[in-house]
């Protein structure tokens, strides 16, 4: 079941739960009736939704990056809606409006922008809408970068780059949405707490995600603010964190937050 997510202006958010953890995000314009859809990896699954909301419009889909469980879909999507504008990187097949770091474009009549992030894959990419209502939260879909409380694994790019996607993300506004793609929460707050035991922020987050999965209900979204106290990869300056990476490590403490960053990550590789 697609439980709404809270809204933004004229924006609602939902989660279709697809394949083992991934969330294909669907966007509607509550006044327009139009929507998007990022990162369909299950056609059948952004299907079944739409026929379930009969007076919407499919107008546009959003590709964070590559990997297949976020695009398996798109082939047959342009294939029942040919005059779909899709956004992306340039290197995914089906893409109609290539993005780099730093464009602009507007999705559901609403503003965005386009945000590189490379670690998880070279091509990755964030988008960040801000809705024109000025008392509206922005909205962040970070797809494999940035999770509740964890980061993307390191397939093509490197902690040096992360640690960038990380400080780029934290200088945003606290209350930014964050949209990710994968329901990931529960794993990532446990390691969460073995880096930081005593950390109350971490605990109540914790408390509240459990209680969202028992209800069935997705953890998402966090916020920005909620990422500053609670995620160990965007809190590689503070010392318990910086300790308890070395800890694991079985080194010294690292001159550098990157060396904190690619610790943590090892260390979660295995967790």
């Amino acid at each position: 079941m697609s439980y709404p997510q809270p809204s933004h202006g004229e924006l609602s958010l939902y989660p279709l739960p697809a394949l083992e953890s991934n969330y294909i995000w669907a966007i509607v314009n509550d006044r327009t009736r139009q929507a998007a859809i990022v990162d369909p990896g299950d056609a059948d699954v952004v299907l079944t939704w739409l026929m379930q909301q009969p007076t919407l419009e499919l107008t546009a889909i959003i590709i964070t990056h590559h990997h297949h469980d976020h695009t398996d879909g798109l082939a047959e999507l342009i294939t029942r809606f040919p005059a779909l504008a899709v956004y992306g990187p340039n290197d995914v097949a089906g893409v109609t409006q290539p993005l780099h770091d730093g464009d602009t474009f507007t999705v559901l009549d609403q503003p965005a922008r386009v945000l590189a992030t490379p670690a998880h894959t070279i091509d990755h990419l964030c988008y960040l809408i801000t809705p024109q209502e000025k008392s509206t939260k922005p909205i962040l879909l970070t797809g494999d970068t940035l999770f509740m409380a964890g980061c993307g694994r390191l397939f093509e790019g490197t902690a040096e780059q992360m640690l960038r996607n990380m400080e780029r993300f934290a200088a945003l506004s606290p209350d930014t949405a964050v949209y990710a793609g994968h329901e990931y929460t529960l794993n990532n707050l446990a390691f969460a707490l073995a880096v930081e035991p005593d950390n109350a922020a971490i605990q109540e987050a914790k408390a509240r995600a459990s209680a969202a999965r028992a209800e069935g209900r997705a953890t998402l979204p966090s916020t920005i603010g909620q990422e500053r106290r609670t995620n160990p990869f965007m809190r590689t300056h503070e010392a318990i964190v910086i300790q308890a990476a070395c800890r694991h490590a079985g080194r010294p403490a690292p001159d550098d937050p990157v060396h904190v960053l690619a610790a943590l990550r090892h260390w979660k590789d295995t967790f």
